[in-house]
């Protein structure tokens, strides 16, 4: 039978539409015989059609083959190609799967025979890359750039018009309800198919009434990740290209970014928040109007919902197609995903997102206070928030915290205590969780302190009364009160109360959970998660006015980092591109004003942990008495710099105290240069030593100055960097570096310039915690004495401790520096650093001047540099470096294992680095690898960034308190990470 030109589909009038039925074989013949391409055919998986890969006698891709379902016509799949032909006119940047043409300029396209009937087979340009499709992560710039393209084909599209589009989609929006309606019986499960129908109808009656208000057009309806191909080598993943036309229709023009934001759902790890980039991406290339805003999640629903119905329908009609089969379990997950969360809730974050939201609703001051004769006066408000000084030492981590601090204003004379609606309550917040907790309240908990008598503050009708819970009208808004289940009320449900009625009476010493949302909304659970918070408590208003208490209101929404940027010099950056707001931290956790713990991996600058109770009492006493420069005369710069000068082999016995590392290597080298009367330095390549004109000088690596090698002063000579895994020697030739160094040294010194000083790490931190070949440093710092010059050793990161089996690097290395500059750890986060030398080197300063720091050794520094000594000593924080340290990296090579990309586990102690690789042979570094890792480990409750001169490497430097649970925690998420970013396993 030919194949009909001119129709198009309806399909509501077809059976089913399995695909056509064409084996390999087939495929290769119809290519030839037909499109003039002699080619080895591949089968592609499709939903109704049938698709080939051509590959020429050499295996490269040479086209696709796309055999159409026989039940589209001709002027269907024209318009197919025009769409696509219009959309890579509009937008040349984008790769789009045109129609090949032949030398006239006619479409390699006819109409053929296959076992299911005559259809439309022609030749599309292939696409190099490979699609989005399977299960790996989606990074928020994957999500974006598909919302870009989904904006982009769908202003090219805006005026496309032809008449191939009058068909009759079962994917096209419009028709979902019917769609669910009658494929739902394929859904065996009863539970399933009850679950499908609810958010159909649900969805539908809102896209219903909004319906006539949204724009429509010519889609291209499978903007999917099955349908954008990434564009080769992009790491992370990011598309440019666009496949398969084949559901090009008319229909609302909000659909294609329905569309393709329901196929994100189903990918590791994403949840909805996380597909908001896209609808702000999409908005910025074609703009949402506030009815199509109001109808994204619907429609998302509505899709996913299709898709679930649509791929049983599929299975049970083509039993063959593998391609649906393996679709079905991710179509639940898409359609579980997309109900997660209440529409209203969804459509709030959809409107915030793209600034359409519209302010909350607040309640209005009632007649009469809620609880009878207890006035506002008398209620105590207890801040649970990150900011709260009840969190104090820990106390956040209490879980019973909250009722502590109740019981404790109770006992100081309050009648009630309240906490506050909407703010994010750290009490509530887990030490270790891959997921955000639920941290914002909906409403007040209050704990009553004496008996109360909770009474209408208005009149109205009670909806709900049973043991432990009341729900009655105030106005537009819903009055919910819950307290314990052994406490019924006094009214009955369907009762219309006057102000005043007695609703329920309290007994001292119960708590009572007071909150209001809007009337007819969904139930809203007390605690939400912070991503989702501003879509739960637009339907919810502060219930504060019906106790008399002023309204909290919400967190300011002004962005922090814009007003940063106004102010700060932009040139000092922050961590992540949308970092969390830190404003506590506690051992080896920082805490966010959200209420969420993270696990901190780089704070090498508290080697004590965050808040330390004794520091934080030493500074408060010393701050009391006095803090002023250390030209006055007090005991603790004596004790303190006795106690450094100890911890030092001899003859390094007299310290200079500053207020960090650069100054540090800074003030080292003057005093090198100074006492050799040489001028020249001698500094290690891919080093990092500080931002000081001399210490800044001696840096070379290249992630803090890209120009560190070419721009360096004509004083500066640099050897290459001995790194024994990545450098110019590796493993066992790494010993050749020493001699290498040498070469220069003695070099410099033939030509007359002399090297007056030799700085390095002594173990190497901007590799990633790399060991310094052995005998290195014996070998270069011999070297340069004998010529007259000093060794310098920079022990600002791996001094003090971290390396576990030495206090100090210089120590692995089996040498005595003849100076040592230190800083970060000696503070636990106070600016305090320490140049340490012999007497007869610091003596030769003098020759240069005078040396003076108005806050180095201050009284306060000095007593918080002792604080650290002694905290150390006693909670042997270096043994506690040695153990989990050892334990983390156990744990991060059996990890190494299992992933290719893990090239190697560098460092000792807590002072260790993850090193990420393309190719363990070649080592080419995984540079954007590592950054999306790090954004996706921070999705999981960790703070990890990298280091290295490609920002390959994972730098793991913890505070040195933290313990196994937290080392076996980071590396569970880096598994998840790793397994989510598509990584795999390898055995």
């Amino acid at each position: 039978m030919p194949h009909d030109e001119h129709r198009t589909v309806d399909f509501f009038t077809e059976d089913a539409l399995p695909a056509p039925r064409v084996a390999p074989a087939d495929a290769e013949h119809i290519a030839a015989q037909h499109l003039g391409i002699d080619a080895r055919a591949e089968a592609l998986g499709s939903q109704q059609d049938a698709n080939f890969l051509l590959r020429d006698e050499n295996g490269s891709a040479a086209a696709v083959l796309k055999i159409a379902n026989p039940a589209f016509g001709t002027v269907e799949i024209e318009a197919q190609d025009a769409a696509a032909d219009l959309v890579s006119s509009a937008h040349p940047e984008l790769r789009i799967a045109t129609v090949l043409r032949c030398p006239d300029g006619s479409p390699r396209r006819a109409a053929v025979d296959t076992e299911s009937g005559p259809a439309v087979a022609r030749l599309l340009r292939h696409l190099p890359g490979g699609t989005l499709s399977g299960p790996r992560h989606l990074s928020p710039g994957t999500v974006a750039a598909m919302g870009t393209i989904a904006g982009k084909v769908s202003t090219a599209l805006r005026d496309f018009r032809h008449p191939g589009l009058d068909r009759v989609l079962q994917w096209d929006p419009r028709h979902a309800d019917r769609v669910v309606a009658r494929l739902a019986r394929h859904i065996g499960e009863p539970d399933r198919r009850a679950a499908v129908h609810a958010a159909t109808a649900e969805a539908w009656a809102h896209v219903e009434r909004l319906a006539e208000a949204l724009p429509s057009q010519a889609v291209h309806l499978d903007l999917t990740d099955d349908n954008l191909i990434r564009r080769p080598d992009s790491r992370p993943p990011l598309p440019d290209g666009v496949i398969d036309f084949g559901d090009v229709t008319t229909s609302w023009a909000v659909g294609e970014l329905a569309v393709s934001i329901s196929s994100m759902l189903h990918h590791d790890g994403v949840e909805p928040h996380h597909v908001l980039p896209a609808v702000r991406a999409f908005h910025a290339v074609r703009p949402l109007s506030p009815e199509e805003a109001e109808a994204l999640w619907p429609l998302v629903v509505l899709r996913a919902a299709c898709l679930v119905v649509s791929g049983r329908h599929q299975t049970a009609v083509d039993g063959d197609n593998a391609y649906a089969e393996a679709a079905l379990d991710r179509e639940w997950r898409i359609f579980e995903q997309a109900v997660q969360l209440p529409l209203a809730v969804m459509t709030r974050l959809v409107g915030d997102a793209i600034g359409l939201a519209d302010e909350p609703a607040r309640a209005d001051s009632p007649p009469l206070p809620l609880l009878r004769d207890l006035p506002a006066d008398d209620i105590a408000v207890v801040d649970l928030s990150t900011d709260a000084d009840a969190m104090d030492d820990g106390a956040w981590s209490d879980a019973g915290a909250e009722a502590r601090l109740a019981a404790a204003a109770l006992a100081d004379g309050a009648a009630a205590v309240a906490t506050r609606y909407a703010r994010a309550r750290l009490s509530q917040a887990p030490a270790l969780a891959g997921v955000s907790p639920a941290t914002v309240p909906t409403g007040i908990d209050l704990w009553l302190g004496r008996d109360a008598v909770v009474q209408a503050p208005a009149a109205g009708k009670v909806l709900a009364a049973a043991p432990g819970r009341v729900e009655m009208t105030y106005g537009p808004q819903v009055l919910e009160l819950s307290f314990p289940r052994s406490i019924a009320p006094v009214v009955g449900a369907g009762a219309t109360v006057r102000a005043s009625a007695d609703l329920v009476r309290l007994p001292s010493g119960t708590s009572v959970r007071v909150a209001l949302r809007a009337a007819g909304s969904p139930d809203v659970p007390p605690l939400v998660r912070p991503e989702y918070a501003s879509g739960w408590l637009a339907l919810t208003a502060d219930p504060a006015p019906l106790l008399g208490l002023p309204i909290v209101g919400r967190a300011a929404r002004a962005d922090l980092l814009d007003r940063r940027d106004a102010v700060f010099a932009t040139v000092q950056g922050h961590y992540y591109a949308d970092p969390p707001r830190i404003e506590r931290g506690w051992r080896h956790h920082l805490l966010s004003t959200d209420g969420r713990a993270y696990l901190d991996i780089v704070n090498n600058v508290t080697p004590l942990g965050h808040s330390h109770p004794r520091v934080e009492q030493a500074v408060s006493r010393q701050l009391r008495r006095l803090n002023t420069n250390s030209r006055f005369h007090y005991a603790s710069v004596v004790e303190f710099t006795e106690r450094l000068a100890a911890l030092l082999p001899e003859p390094l016995d007299t310290v200079f105290l500053v207020n960090s590392g650069s100054e540090a290597v800074d003030l080292g080298l003057r005093l090198a240069i100074g006492a050799s009367g040489n001028d020249d330095v001698v500094a290690l390549r891919e080093a990092y030593h500080g931002w000081t004109y001399a210490s800044d000088a001696v840096s070379t690596s290249l992630q803090d100055n890209p120009n560190a090698l070419a721009t360096r002063p004509s004083w500066v000579h640099t050897v290459d960097s001995p790194n024994s895994y990545r450098g110019r020697h590796r493993g066992s030739d790494a010993v050749r570096y020493g001699p290498e160094a040498v070469a220069v040294i003695d070099e410099l010194a033939a030509a007359g310039r002399p090297a007056g000083a030799f700085i390095g790490e002594t173990f190497y931190g901007n590799a990633g915690g790399v060991a310094l070949p052995d005998g290195y440093l014996a070998q270069v710092y011999a070297a340069v004495r004998r010529h007259g010059g000093l060794a310098v050793a920079d022990e600002v990161q791996v001094g003090y401790g971290r390396l576990g089996h030495w206090f100090w690097g210089f120590e692995q290395q089996g040498v005595v520096p003849d100076i040592v500059c230190v800083a970060k750890a000696m503070g636990n986060g106070h600016p305090l650093g320490a140049v340490i030398t012999s007497r007869s080197v610091a003596e030769r300063y003098r020759e240069q001047g005078y040396f003076f720091s108005s806050t180095g050794g201050s009284p306060v520094s000095s007593t918080v540099g002792l604080t650290v000594l002694d905290a150390l000593r006693d909670e042997d924080l270096q043994g506690n470096a040695v153990r989990v340290g050892g334990h983390l990296k156990r744990r991060m090579e059996d990890l190494a294992h299992r992933y290719d990309i893990i090239g190697a586990v560098h460092g000792s102690g807590l002072y260790l680095g993850l090193e990420l690789v393309r190719d363990r042979v070649t080592l080419e570094p995984a540079t954007e690898e590592t950054a999306e890792l790090c954004d996706r480990m921070l999705d999981l409750g960790v703070i990890v960034q990298p280091t290295g001169d490609h920002l390959n490497i994972l730098k793991i430097k913890p505070p040195l308190c933290i313990d196994t649970a937290a080392a076996d925690f980071f590396t569970a998420m880096l598994d998840l990470a790793l397994t989510q970013l598509g990584h795999g396993r390898t055995r």
